[in-house]
């Protein structure tokens, strides 16, 4: 009785090519004996249904002849997948059954992560904190930082070797910096691809290893690196600083991450490129107005009061805020607050009740 390929892979029968691959790997996923969830005879079916719907002619034959259909016949599960195209999974097709780098599909049934060796290793990336004054975060400063992590050996340059004597083909993958291991399983035979451990992919070992850092090129070291905090940051802001974090022999160094915690100042606060402080003036200055001497993060300036000033009114001036860039720069930003005696001499008392009649 011939088997509904369409109904075990779950697919209509004007089915695409696309949807036929979707619907093949996802349960060659599902029902892989190495899977928990792993059926060997689910397994074997679906691939069955495989073969013949990817298949443009033994699709038409099997649409046309349904029961009378013949061409999964005699087919031989020790000889895996059959007509299944894997390049078109992989990067690593090949012609006689198949070669691919444990990954994509593969490093999912198998449980285990892609070993990829045309990918790169990558050092590990550094996370730290560290505080400014505030007046650093809105002008900008340099700071220097020391580091004490896996570095690039300075004797033999990172390579390994002893200087002068140069470096050799690895003996291990005879200088192709990857190894081929033939692996057989029920599906087939079949090799996979890892990175050389002994020249870690770059298919030359040293001729005499450096006696620093005993031909690894790296070691472990104290650093200084210098951190330029640019003006106007923020508040928990990171700095990122590509190739400064932890070497890797083969492989790039990770990246140094640098989060900033601004002190707070006991004047000014910022808003955007502004910045933004409270003065407290006697009311005589608000009604009379004066000229008042401010400090501010880069010296000192004269301030007009004007007369009748308002308890809560804001005053600007202007370019003597935040740095936009190297010509222009955001608002000093003054929020006015009038100080109310709470006591007033019998003089006083006088005075404010003749300003009074006046409707003052």
């Amino acid at each position: 009785m011939t088997k509904d390929y369409y109904s075990i892979l779950g697919i209509e029968k004007n089915a695409s090519k696309d949807d036929i691959k979707k619907a093949f790997r996802k349960l060659a996923h599902e029902y892989h004996p190495d899977k928990k969830t792993g059926n060997e005879a689910k397994f074997k079916e679906v691939n069955e249904a495989y073969i013949v719907l990817s298949d443009e002619t033994k699709r038409k034959q099997y649409d046309t002849y349904g029961s009378n259909f013949d061409g999964a016949e005699g087919f031989d599960q020790s000889q895996g997948f059959g007509g299944f195209d894997f390049s078109q999974f992989t990067q690593n097709g090949s012609g006689n059954g198949f070669e691919f780098d444990l990954g994509d599909i593969f490093g999912e049934f198998f449980g285990g992560r892609s070993t990829n060796s045309q990918k790169a290793t990558r050092g590990r990336d550094i996370s730290i904190d560290i505080e400014v004054s505030f007046e650093d975060s809105i002008f900008g400063t340099e700071r220097a930082i020391l580091l004490s992590k896996n570095a690039k050996c300075d004797t033999c340059n990172g390579n390994g070797a002893k200087p002068g004597s140069g470096m050799k083909t690895c003996d291990t993958c005879n200088g192709k910096g990857k190894i081929h291991e033939a692996r057989r399983s029920f599906m087939g035979n079949f090799s996979t691809v890892r990175t050389c451990t002994s020249c870690h992919g770059s298919g030359e070992i040293p001729k005499e290893k450096c006696s620093t850092c005993r031909g690894a090129g790296i070691i472990r070291k104290q650093e200084e690196i210098k951190v330029k905090i640019p003006a106007g940051i923020n508040n928990g802001e990171m700095i990122r600083l590509t190739g400064a974090g932890e070497a890797v022999l083969g492989g790039t160094s990770g990246d140094l991450y640098i989060k900033i915690h601004i002190k707070r100042h006991s004047v000014f606060h910022k808003e955007g490129h502004n910045l933004i402080m409270d003065m407290r003036i006697k009311l005589s200055s608000a009604l009379l107005g004066e000229e008042i001497s401010v400090k501010t993060l880069d010296g000192d300036i004269k301030v007009k009061i004007p007369e009748g000033v308002s308890h809560g009114e804001i005053l600007r001036v202007k370019g003597r805020g935040v740095p936009i860039d190297k010509n222009r720069r955001g608002d000093l930003m003054i929020k006015i607050t009038i100080d109310l005696p709470h006591r007033l001499s019998k003089s006083a008392i006088k005075l404010i009740e003749e300003l009074k009649k006046e409707g003052i």
